[in-house]
């Protein structure tokens, strides 16, 4: 595993993790969490293909440069460092927000893309209902309450029997969620509020799009992401039973296979 640092437009440094070789494929996390996330998925990856594994700007060891940073910008933060790997094919992997910053490099490069894999995703825009809430953590945030407000959401990420089971691994990511700044947490709160529907993208490509779906997610449900697990041309639908938003760390070794799977069919079809 290499640790890479480089300087991107709009972003003062920008760090991601390498290993493997091969095809590349890019795992993109999501909010509040940065590439170790992906901890338990990529060395399964990594004997097959090049795997990069990046901080999204504002978390990890990299900078964030603009607090009023766009779902747009932080897709070109994944331009810049498969430009910088000389990589222009990849399947990128984006969970949550990382699905959303995922389905903004597609709309802008949609050439370089193999496939595109959304974890716990969706292709539309915030609901009026959701901005409010975002609008709410942000000013919790702002009069210094990240900790409540971490602590408050970490556990929803996941379905109630894993919480019963493993309260050291949501403790885990409590801790993780609190090393995000608190000008991080806003930025990307902000960014998903006035990041825009994009459900023309799967509408409109041949690429293949595949759904991990959590039977128990409360942040895309069920319902929502099946209604959209239709739309592109080529769909790969995974459903999880007893499973919530966080499948990376609930069920890792089906997360990993079912991504192995769809890789394979991206490169090798």
């Amino acid at each position: 595993m290499q640790d890479i640092t480089i300087k991107a437009e709009h972003f003062p440094n920008l760090h991601y993790r390498k290993t493997g070789s091969g095809p590349a494929v890019v795992l993109i996390h999501g909010f509040p969490e940065d590439g170790s996330l992906w901890e338990h998925i990529y060395p399964a990856l990594a004997g097959l293909y090049t795997v990069l594994v990046p901080d999204i700007p504002g978390s990890g060891e990299s900078l964030l440069g603009d607090e009023n940073v766009t779902i747009e910008e932080l897709a070109g933060s994944i331009e810049a460092i498969l430009a910088h790997e000389n990589i222009s094919e990849a399947v990128i992997v984006g969970h949550s927000m990382g699905g959303y910053i995922t389905l903004a490099f597609a709309e802008k490069r949609r050439a370089w893309l193999r496939g595109i894999s959304l974890v716990h995703s969706t292709a539309t825009a915030d609901t009026e209902e959701k901005k409010k809430t975002r609008q709410k953590a942000i000013e919790l945030i702002r009069k210094g309450g990240k900790e409540p407000f971490v602590k408050g959401m970490v556990p929803n990420l996941f379905s109630d029997t894993f919480k019963e089971l493993h309260p050291d691994i949501i403790e885990k990511q409590v801790e993780r969620g609190m090393k995000l700044e608190d000008s991080s947490m806003i930025a990307f709160y902000n960014a998903m509020i006035n990041r825009h529907d994009r459900t023309s993208i799967l509408k409109d490509t041949s690429i293949p799009v595949q759904w991990i779906i959590g039977k128990e997610d409360t942040v895309v449900p069920v319902n929502i992401a099946l209604q959209q697990a239709r739309m592109a041309k080529v769909n790969f639908l995974s459903l999880y039973s007893y499973c919530g938003h966080m499948s990376m760390l609930e069920q890792p070794e089906k997360l990993a296979s079912d991504l192995k799977d769809f890789i394979s069919y991206c490169f090798y079809r």
